[in-house]
């Protein structure tokens, strides 16, 4: 792995083997970023897809692997009061499963790198989006903190 900050705009290369989402929240664990989207391509190994089921209140996973390209991946870090990273993220594959082409998309849990990933790291400016619990969905949402107010 690999990244570079040019005008406040993180640019990360991940490497075979390498987990993405764990790799972005290290990152902004490293830097300080405690809010930020993300996006990103690649060519990757695995992934754990999740789909919330709302009337069972839980996520139902689907584990696909072999050449995964990765056609669309975005995502936010964020933090909570006790300043704990959250992800939220989504992403497209497309692949081949007995010769035909396929594709899934949802909700991530993991992706592993098989070749290589691009991601663009976004940190938020001028105020922070912190996660506030909803006890209605079990989950938490994004609540805005403002600098200059």
């Amino acid at each position: 792995m690999d990244y570079r900050n040019y005008n406040n705009c993180y640019y990360i290369r991940l490497d075979k083997g390498e987990e993405i989402i764990e790799t972005v929240l290290d990152i902004c664990k490293k830097e300080g970023i405690t809010s930020a989207i993300y996006s990103g391509i690649g060519g990757c190994a695995s992934a754990d897809i999740q789909t919330f089921i709302p009337e069972k209140g839980e996520f139902e996973e689907q584990h696909i692997e072999g050449m995964l390209e990765l056609a669309s991946l975005n995502g936010n870090v964020i933090t909570d009061e006790e300043n704990a990273y959250y992800h939220h993220t989504h992403a497209v594959f497309s692949y081949k499963e007995n010769g035909e082409h396929c594709m899934s998309a949802g909700h991530m849990k993991a992706i592993t790198v098989l070749y290589t990933a691009e991601i663009e790291l976004r940190p938020v400016i001028g105020g922070s989006i912190k996660r506030q619990f909803d006890p209605e969905t079990g989950t938490g949402f994004w609540h805005f903190e403002d600098r200059n107010r």
